[in-house]
């Protein structure tokens, strides 16, 4: 079976290359293809990749190309994972939404939005390729961001797409570990949309421990509940929060923790990632893997380290250091994006049901919703495909958050795929992080300038 990654090249290769090659029995996997349409990054960060993946699995055929005919021809599963415009693009994002006054974060408000707009129209066309060129029944699984927004829009245009995001799958790890227990024994439900979902229904062994979790005082130390507040438990009845509600939740405080940090999130991984080429720039990973090795990790673990740091000036729950190659060769998979895919492929495949969270389409599940909406929520996996868990009771405050959130999302995907300004202003009219008509129209009209430089079609 083939599995091509379309955006191979990219900075987290390496990770998805660990976790395709220790899961690749789970679809019987035999031939893995990077796909990036920058020859640097393939050869900085594709060649790491490839020499982690047949170090793991030395039967794993791994290959290059800068095709994405070559990528997706005769392909049974294809990962989207790409970056449009690449780090500088997220800079001028975060710049352009920063000026206004408004929050600036990479997929959530308006620097979403621009991201969107570059996303979709490319995933579009590969879609379409995958269509014409790869094995009927291809399974695409789409890790690009925004990923609801893109997953509903190839969705709506009839390519079937499942969105994964794994920030609901390690909260769930994190709780499991407060615990004590098993991550096999312990489950939770989690709804919403993607980077907008709560988590409820706790359960270990069968038996509720909602009460254990919300009294635990290391939630909120050891958990990516770090980011808020105790209250906040009285705030959503019940549910806990997915890390990103922190943007909604203390909008203002992320605002000011952003300036007093004196360097926006997107400037420091373009910062670093900069050094990390220029360090990586006479060193071949086939020639000297332990050294290219080094060198990644060594600038990799600087952003990972400071996730959210900027945001909260708040560190993060584990402190990341440089593993040695054989550290990081044997440590077990956590389970990260390529993981969660391939499980899937296996309780497709061989019907082992399993659950887990995915973007894909409400189908009644969360009352409010069309049948079409693209959810974040629990699913139950097996040779049927994907079954979202209904969701009984979901408290209103909740609800309308949601239910404006999707407006903003359905309106947001008619904008691109129509490339029409009005929609766009609309769509940031709706978004409860901007809601400014005169600055959704500034937004608007800066992202445009900035597409139109970058070559792309204009909009009506």
């Amino acid at each position: 079976m083939k599995l091509c990654v379309l955006g191979g090249g990219g900075v987290r290769s390496c990770f998805l290359a660990k976790s395709i090659a220790c899961n690749a029995g789970l679809a019987n996997l035999t031939e893995v293809v990077l796909m990036d349409v920058d020859q640097a990054k393939l050869d900085r960060y594709g060649k790491l990749a490839r020499q982690i993946a047949i170090r793991i699995a030395p039967a794993l055929q791994v290959t290059l190309t800068r095709s994405v005919e070559e990528a997706v021809t005769d392909a049974d599963f294809v990962i989207t994972t790409i970056r449009s415009g690449g780090d500088h693009s997220r800079v001028r994002d975060e710049e352009i939404v920063s000026q206004t006054g408004l929050l600036a974060q990479e997929t959530t408000g308006a620097c979403g939005f621009a991201m969107a707009m570059r996303s979709i129209p490319v995933l579009l066309d590969y879609c379409e390729k995958i269509k014409q060129l790869a094995h009927p029944g291809c399974l695409i699984f789409n890790f690009t961001n925004p990923s609801g927004i893109v997953t509903q829009a190839l969705n709506s245009c009839d390519y079937p797409v499942y969105g994964i995001c794994d920030a609901p799958s390690e909260f769930v790890k994190q709780l499991a570990a407060m615990l004590n227990v098993a991550e096999n024994r312990f489950s939770c439900e989690c709804f919403g949309l993607n980077h907008l979902s709560w988590f409820t229904h706790f359960q270990v062994d069968g038996k509720d421990v909602t009460e254990p979790i919300f009294t635990d005082p290391n939630l909120f130390v050891k958990t990516e509940m770090r980011l808020f507040e105790p209250q906040v438990l009285k705030m959503t009845d019940g549910c806990l929060p997915n890390e990103y509600l922190y943007f909604y939740y203390y909008t203002r405080k992320v605002i000011q923790s952003s300036r007093q940090a004196g360097e926006s999130r997107a400037q420091l991984i373009e910062r670093v990632n900069t050094m990390m080429n220029k360090a990586l720039e006479n060193v071949d990973p086939d020639q000297e893997f332990e050294k290219a090795f080094r060198i990644f990790f060594e600038h990799y673990n600087i952003r990972e380290n400071h996730y959210m740091m900027n945001e909260s000036g708040k560190a993060r729950v584990r402190h990341y250091e440089v593993p040695s190659v054989e550290e990081f060769l044997s440590t077990p998979d956590e389970g990260g994006y390529a993981g969660v895919a391939l499980r899937f492929v296996k309780a497709l495949s061989q019907d082992e049901p399993v659950e887990m969270i995915l973007s894909v389409p409400n189908r009644g599940a969360i009352a409010g919703l069309r049948d079409e909406d693209v959810v974040e929520i629990s699913c139950r996996i097996d040779h049927d495909g994907a079954h979202p868990i209904p969701q009984q009771h979901i408290p209103q405050p909740i609800m309308n958050l949601i239910q404006t959130m999707k407006e903003y999302e359905r309106t947001a995907v008619r904008a691109i795929l129509n490339r029409d300004r009005d929609l766009a202003v609309k769509a940031l009219l709706i978004h409860p992080l901007v809601a400014n008509l005169d600055l959704a129209e500034k937004l608007v009209d800066a992202f445009l300038k900035e597409s139109q430089r970058d070559g792309m079609p204009p909009w009506k």
